[in-house]
């Protein structure tokens, strides 16, 4: 079996002297080349802080930073799919220090309920670490920190018995010293169902220099404070979340039950297609190219989608990434679109200020209303009457038809099916801006 740094990227552990960071890295690292999964099999979620720091240091594996106090409800959503969609064998792996576990502490719980197969490694380090050494909820009662400058006055919340409370099937508390740690981290990690590791550890930039702290003084804290060190709480008769969605909902297949597609309009790609799709907010920038990736992951083929728009929700710009691919995506990112559909003024001017028009190529498609100013890029453009055939909120999905029929990339009936699917009855002028623009490009 390979060695922990096989795992671990040969480079300086990104923390400071001493920090406890580094024994935990080392110990997933070991815990998870005992797994002897493949590598595209693991996926690790970090939160913000020293902890995510741990992203480059596993590059072998998927990793995916989250926001603060979100890493869990990300990992959730993957392991979610990851079992419904497909054969449950990706283990998600979520590293969160203190301050994200109790910023997230609901999505902690709600991870704990559903019984995910997630494991998650909380780096107790007893204060924010990162940003200057203020306390956070699992602090101490009575220690200094940069917030607490004569000791905090509240208990520390005991983390691993709210989650116990919620339903979580493994937990664990163990010190980031402790030489078996390796080892309880493959348990969890093995343990098909919500686990939950919290690592006792020291923060020598704020912890050990105000509270006079050391390997000994902190292993008595963690005996005073929350459940036993080296408890392990196993609860094998609660079915996992995919278990359990499996006997709620049988079905046979990997994947959503769709009509048979006529052989004259399978769906076939013979390399990535990566669009690019933009207009105003409340347009159905982000739905229209939904309905292009579920016709898609439908009919075989693989998917992914990335949204983006301005907090204002309603005003200014829409965006939507969209791949289709015959074989499974493993970087979501378009250095270069295939095509860019460009539903409005607004739209084409946030492609430009972010650069993505600069990386068009010779080979990109540009398909415009043809009321936009395109500027530069407006030579060999395809202008077409979008907003004044199929109004503004069927702009964007007549284009992605236009493009559809164009590039022989989806069949019309599979796009109709789907949005009827998706609609219901409210589908009708979806259904005629698809025809309209399916029909300009065939």
């Amino acid at each position: 079996m390979p060695s922990a740094e096989a795992m671990v990227a040969p480079c300086s552990m990104p923390y400071c002297k001493g920090c406890s960071h580094g024994l935990v890295v080392r110990a997933l690292g070991a815990a998870l080349e005992a797994t002897g999964l493949p590598r595209e099999q693991l996926c690790l979620v970090s939160d913000i802080g020293c902890v995510g720091l741990i992203d480059r240091l596993f590059p072998t594996v998927h990793t995916v930073h989250a926001l603060h106090g979100r890493s869990t409800a990300f990992a959730s959503g993957i392991a979610m799919a990851d079992g419904v969609l497909f054969d449950g064998a990706l283990k998600t792996v979520v590293v969160i220090g203190d301050g994200g576990a109790t910023i997230g502490l609901l999505h902690l719980v709600a991870a704990a309920q559903l019984n995910v197969d997630v494991t998650v490694i909380v780096h107790n380090n007893h204060l924010y670490g990162m940003t200057g050494g203020q306390a956070s909820g699992l602090t101490p009662e009575d220690w200094i920190t940069a917030t607490t400058p004569v000791g905090n006055p509240l208990p520390p919340l005991d983390l691993v018995g709210v989650l116990r409370s919620s339903g979580a099937t493994f937990l664990a508390r163990e010190m980031a010293m402790n030489r078996g740690l390796a080892d309880r981290l493959g348990e969890a990690i093995a343990h098909p169902g919500f686990a939950v590791v919290e690592v006792m550890e020291l923060c020598t930039a704020f912890g050990v220099p105000l509270n006079s702290l050391n390997g000994k003084k902190l292993k008595l804290l963690a005996e005073q404070t929350g459940e036993p060190l080296g408890m392990r709480a196993l609860d094998a008769g609660r079915p996992s979340f995919r278990a359990a969605w499996k006997d709620k909902h049988p079905r046979s297949g990997a994947g959503p039950q769709w009509p048979e597609t006529p052989s004259t309009g399978a769906l076939s790609l013979d390399r990535p297609l990566r669009f690019v799709v933009a207009g105003t907010a409340g347009e159905r920038v982000q739905s229209a190219a939904t309905l292009l990736a579920r016709t898609a992951v439908a009919g075989g083929l693989f998917a992914t989608q990335k949204k983006d728009n301005p907090v204002t929700q309603g005003t200014g710009f829409s965006v939507s990434e969209l791949i289709l691919s015959p074989e499974p995506i493993h970087y979501t990112g378009i250095p270069h679109p295939d095509a860019v559909v460009a539903a409005s003024q607004v739209g084409w001017d946030y492609l430009v200020r972010t650069g993505v028009a600069a990386r068009l190529d010779e080979q990109s498609l540009i398909v415009a209303d043809e009321g936009i100013d395109l500027g530069a890029w407006g030579e060999g453009a395809v202008r077409l009457p979008l907003r004044a055939r199929v109004r503004a909120d069927g702009a964007a999905l007549a284009a992605l038809g236009w493009l559809a029929a164009r590039l022989d990339v989806l069949p019309l009936n599979r796009l109709i099916d789907t949005a009827e699917r998706a609609w219901g009855d409210k589908a009708g002028r979806s259904v005629a801006a698809l025809q309209w623009g399916f029909e300009a490009g065939g």
